[in-house]
């Protein structure tokens, strides 16, 4: 497909990274030359200098012959404006960045009256994923499928865990409960697992179940679920506000750092049920003023990953349980765990998820399956996909025994009629079927694509 992004910042060059790494004929339209040269040395891109809003730029760039043009500039007006012009221009998709929460209740209506396919959100998206985490602070991470009715969940194996030292077939008749292990990273090294699978100390597993199984399956594991009801927000930018108005509605007390006096301002407008302090929350003196070694969860959110992980650090130091921290810029997530930082949050990845879902849903628009969730894993080494199946194909009907899956996949979990199957040789799937499948090597445009 031929695809124009607008705007080389950090959402706008992993889009560029993900989508020309598939295959997609992509043009990357900025003002700065700098950047742009680094995605076309990088990349198999072309560049085009000047204001992605503009007319003449927009026909250099090919808009009117595009299938799709991505607007992530810095400025949500200009995103619109980019959108509205490519639109005009011929272009068959447009995807809009807005992210001013003033527009948060105007985005369906951005969408329809002004033609745009889709408006991504990072810092609300990002916002859910924190709030979601919190309120099952054992796991590390948790992801969402069918709407909410299946998660993957992640966390570590602990030396004293009963699944320690055992394989995933000896696992699978120990617990009522129906899940499945489909990712394991061990010591940076990633394995879609088989029956024979040995499970070790350390090792960070991703497991699907049913929603309602998820928490008891804990509570047999013997993972401690301790409520949070205190959160300290570092920083108070667009994620900040997000987040404290969906904490403070499940009835959690949460204090936001803030060391910019106007901002602390407009949160207090904003957010009256938070307590918001004005001071800089990278001093140690002020985070132990404000009790951090009492608080439940701790959430990095400035715009800076290393003063992030550094505060992180010392959260987790002070005894804080559940510590989730903002990185968006640093490549190195293995130092992460090292660290004591496990649950890292990445508005960047979380939109670009969402986008190359929806890319990919276009390429097979006419295909026997269509892509409706889509999460990266595992420094996105894993993807996990949700499908469903709305034609008739040669996987249909047959049991999954027979078929010739190829390496490193799996089916994690099938949904049918509002009931969740954790499926075995002998299970087939449907015609409307949703289907959870995780993949070491990516780039899976159809449920096809899993078999040899």
């Amino acid at each position: 497909m031929r695809i124009t992004i607008i705007g080389d910042g950090k959402l706008g060059s992993t889009l560029t990274e993900h989508l020309s790494s598939e295959g997609h004929d992509v043009t990357v339209i900025d003002h700065q030359s700098s950047v742009l040269n680094h995605s076309v040395n990088m990349h198999d891109v072309i560049g085009i200098q000047g204001n992605g809003a503009s007319y003449d730029v927009q026909i250099e760039a090919g808009v009117p012959k595009s299938d799709l043009v991505i607007a992530a500039t810095s400025s949500d007006e200009l995103n619109i404006l980019c959108c509205i012009t490519g639109k005009k221009l011929g272009a068959k998709n447009t995807i809009a960045r807005v992210r001013n929460p003033e527009y948060a209740k105007q985005l369906q209506m951005m969408r329809d009256e002004l033609g745009l396919s889709m408006v991504v959100n990072p810092e609300r998206e990002a916002a859910r994923e924190i709030a979601r985490n919190l309120r099952f602070p054992s796991a590390i991470n948790i992801d969402l499928f069918a709407r909410g009715r299946v998660e993957l969940v992640e966390f570590r194996i602990t030396k004293d865990s009963p699944i320690a030292n055992k394989t995933l077939s000896q696992i699978g008749s120990l617990y009522k409960e129906k899940f499945l292990v489909c990712a394991v990273n061990r010591e940076n090294e990633v394995y879609i697992p088989t029956g024979n699978f040995v499970l070790h100390e350390g090792d960070r597993v991703h497991v699907t179940a049913s929603a309602a199984d998820i928490s008891s399956l804990f509570t047999s594991l013997g993972i401690v679920q301790q409520k949070v009801r205190k959160v300290m927000i570092l920083g108070g930018g667009r994620i900040s506000l997000y987040l404290t108005r969906q904490l403070t509605e499940m009835g959690i007390d949460v204090t936001i750092l803030e060391k910019d006096a106007e901002r602390c301002q407009i949160l207090c407008e904003y957010l009256p049920k938070a307590t918001i302090i004005y001071g800089d929350g990278t001093d140690r003196e002020l985070l132990n003023e404000e009790s951090i070694g009492e608080m439940d969860a701790f959430v990095a959110l400035t715009g800076l990953d290393e003063q992030n992980i550094i505060v992180s650090m010392y959260a987790v130091s002070c005894g804080v349980q559940k510590v989730l921290t903002k990185i968006d810029h640093i490549l190195f997530p293995e130092i992460f765990s090292n660290a004591g930082i496990e649950s890292v949050i990445s508005p960047i990845r979380t939109a670009a998820n969402q986008i190359i879902r929806f890319v990919r849903a276009m390429q097979n628009s006419l295909s026997s399956s269509n892509i409706e969730t889509l999460h990266k894993l595992v420094g996105n080494r894993v993807e996990a996909l949700e499908f469903l199946v709305k034609q008739k194909a040669e996987y249909v009907d047959v049991p999954l025994r027979k078929l010739e899956i190829r390496d490193n996949t799996l089916i994690a979990c099938i949904l049918r009629n509002g009931m969740t199957i954790i499926p075995g040789g002998n299970d087939v799937i449907k015609l409307n079927d949703r289907v959870i499948v995780a993949a070491k090597n990516g780039n899976i445009q159809d449920l096809r694509d899993i078999l040899k």
